[in-house]
């Protein structure tokens, strides 16, 4: 299950028009559906890889498929599972494991590990995307009642259908669990004949039994050889885990129990713990059915660049075994479903990155509009699908790889998690599971460095694209709130019928010579008459990395004398600009602010308040304040001495 943080929600995100995509929230504890329902909806995205899981482990595993299909499942089972059973503890409102870092992490340093983790995120999406249709246009081309027709046209027919998918993200996707419960029970369903026929068809012939056990004899030697091969085997396997963080991207949707609270939704997280832990042991049943069966039943050659089974193993099966109307349908099923688990990551990426981008001021505006994304995502779903001739084997390390690396954020989430609040025993068994992760991804990495190079391709996209846009939103007001408490709300009252003089302060000692010296000289540069009352503001960064913040004034009285407002921001000229717009609206007068000069080089000053929030702050506050407000005569004036 492909962590993405905050990630693939269902497709029900509001898609309709050039509206703020954002994550679908329950309007209460109790509303949403049962978690059976929900997990189809996750379904379509995990189960669908029934659909060219079995052909590509058999491609790289050969006979030793079903050995590594089980070490897959074990890692589900005993390491994934519990990772996002703790996700879903954590972060229970379908944050997902990106948010958990995000919330472990503070300052630059997490913001650019969260960008780089949504590079991975994307390039998993993305890759969905691309190889579901291509998949899809697998099945249609080598069925056999079309592939006459079809036949060396899987790269148009490929492009065809992530078209498709998204003009049907331009004209809006609603709320789709109902199709979904469908979707995932009919291709189940017909999956469950196909692996029943199978195995009765091994169980009436089971000299092939014979013949597979002494392949694997003959190729591995001893059963210790054949599990260390197949470890060595299990990054390539790794398509077979996704889909998790989807389960945890989905809990706003799950029902709970009256009782639940924002707080402490109790009842949706043990929905959700019972939707990952049915769906793992679903898929995990299917994993090592169908790898038992296509091995010994569909011949090597087959799974080959060209052969019948290549992407479509279990297909080949019901068109061998049940017919050409079976296989038909089969198909069909497949094909809709694979499409619709592109639409699912569609639905994920309009709602990751509208979920951090923005909020980091890393993002242009129209990031939060559907269209526009819609159009971007499928330019470079394109790009893939050329890149990759919609081959679906070549897409499968990529794949792997974005699957692995978010699998590998989550174990570390939970890790810390669990260190942080003291729990050794959950502490050592989450960390060696990341170590398991970081290996296995490291290994991935090195064997296909097509998924690293398309991550490393996003992440630097992101970051650049992400860094300019911030650079040219440096100048906004960046302020969602102005809070001020009793004793400020009076220094402003104070002032309703004469402008207010506000002394930028950095406070030192904050004893009664600096705030007597301060004064001092604010009068002297700026000829301040004796009989005006002059304010001190005061602004302490938390973090700087912020982009936008709720502004927290505090006033009090220091030395029996001087009037200060201590501010609390992301940026000490945003907060002072915010304060004196809010002191303006308030009084009706216009304030005065008074700074001096910075010492030092320009440039290096507007670095500082670029990355710090500090830096020279007379000028920046001077024009924050001319781009929150264009008419001069009611803008706050700026001294500077």
């Amino acid at each position: 299950m492909e962590d993405v943080s905050a990630s693939k929600t269902a497709p029900d995100a509001n898609t309709d028009g050039d509206t703020e995509a954002g994550s679908p929230e329950g309007h209460g504890a109790h509303e949403g559906q049962r978690w059976w329902r929900v997990m189809c909806l996750t379904g379509v995205d995990y189960f669908s890889t029934l659909g060219y899981q079995p052909g590509i482990a058999a491609l790289a595993a050969g006979v030793l498929s079903p050995i590594a299909t089980i070490v897959l499942v074990i890692v589900t089972l005993l390491g994934a599972l519990p990772v996002y059973r703790r996700v879903a503890q954590e972060s229970p409102h379908g944050e997902g494991s990106i948010s958990m870092l995000e919330r472990l992490l503070s300052f630059w340093k997490g913001k650019l590990f969260v960008l780089a983790l949504l590079g991975f995120a994307a390039t998993d999406f993305i890759i969905t995307i691309t190889l579901s249709a291509a998949d899809a246009s697998a099945h249609l081309v080598e069925n056999p009642h079309l592939t006459g027709v079809l036949g060396g046209k899987q790269v148009p027919i490929t492009l065809f259908l992530v078209a498709l998918l998204g003009a049907v993200f331009l004209k809006g996707f609603g709320e789709a669990i109902g199709l979904a419960v469908a979707l995932v029970g009919i291709y189940l369903a017909l999956n469950v004949v196909v692996v029943a026929v199978g195995i009765w068809k091994i169980i009436q012939a089971p000299h092939v039994v014979t013949d597979w056990t002494d392949a694997l004899t003959t190729q591995h030697g001893n059963p210790v050889l054949m599990i260390g091969v197949a470890l060595v085997l299990f990054p390539k396997l790794a398509l077979g885990m996704s889909g998790f963080e989807t389960g945890v991207a989905v809990m706003p949707h799950i029902k709970g129990d009256p009782g639940d609270t924002a707080a402490n939704p109790t009842g949706r997280i043990r929905g959700t713990r019972k939707l990952l832990t049915t769906a793992a042991v679903i898929m995990s049943a299917f994993l090592i059915a169908t790898s038992f069966i296509t091995t010994l039943l569909i011949p090597a050659k087959e799974f080959e660049n060209g052969g019948e089974a290549n992407g479509r193993a279990l297909a080949y099966l019901a068109h061998q075994y049940l017919g050409g109307g079976f296989g038909s349908v089969y198909d069909l099923s497949t094909i809709v479903i694979l499409w619709f688990a592109g639409a699912s990551a569609m639905a994920g990426m309009l709602n990751l990155m509208p979920r951090y981008l923005p909020r980091y001021g890393m993002a242009p505006h129209w990031a939060r509009a559907v269209r526009p994304m819609v159009i971007v995502l499928t330019l470079i779903s394109f790009l893939i699908t050329w890149l990759f001739d919609a081959d679906v084997d070549a897409q499968g390390g990529a794949y792997a790889t974005g699957v692995l690396v978010l699998m590998s954020s989550a174990a570390i989430a939970v890790t810390i998690a669990a260190y942080k609040k003291r729990q050794r025993g959950w502490t050592i068994a989450f960390g060696i599971i990341a170590a398991v992760f970081l290996y296995t991804t490291v290994l991935n990495c090195m064997e296909r460095p097509d998924g690293l190079k398309i991550g490393a391709c996003f992440i630097a996209g992101i970051i650049l694209v992400s860094l300019l846009s911030r650079l040219r939103r440096a100048f906004e007001l960046r302020v969602t709130n102005v809070v001020l408490d009793d004793m400020a709300e009076r220094f402003i009252r104070d002032y309703a019928h004469r402008p207010l003089r506000l002394i930028a302060n950095e406070p030192t000692n904050r004893d009664n010579a600096e705030y007597r010296d301060k004064i001092r000289q604010i009068r002297a540069d700026n000829d301040i008459p004796g009989e005006d009352d002059l304010v001190f503001v005061e602004v302490t960064v938390r973090d700087a990395s912020d982009f936008e913040s709720e502004l927290t004034v505090r006033g009090e009285v220091l030395h029996g004398r001087y009037r200060v407002l201590t501010l609390e921001s992301s940026s000490i000229p945003n907060a002072i600009a915010a304060l004196a717009l809010t002191v303006r609206d308030r009084t009706g007068q216009r304030p005065h602010l008074y700074f001096e000069w910075t010492e030092g080089n320009p440039f290096a000053q507007f670095l500082r308040f670029f990355l710090f929030g500090q830096g020279e702050v007379a000028p920046v506050t001077r024009e924050v304040l001319r781009e929150a407000e264009p008419d001069r005569t009611k803008r706050p004036r700026v001294h500077v001495g």
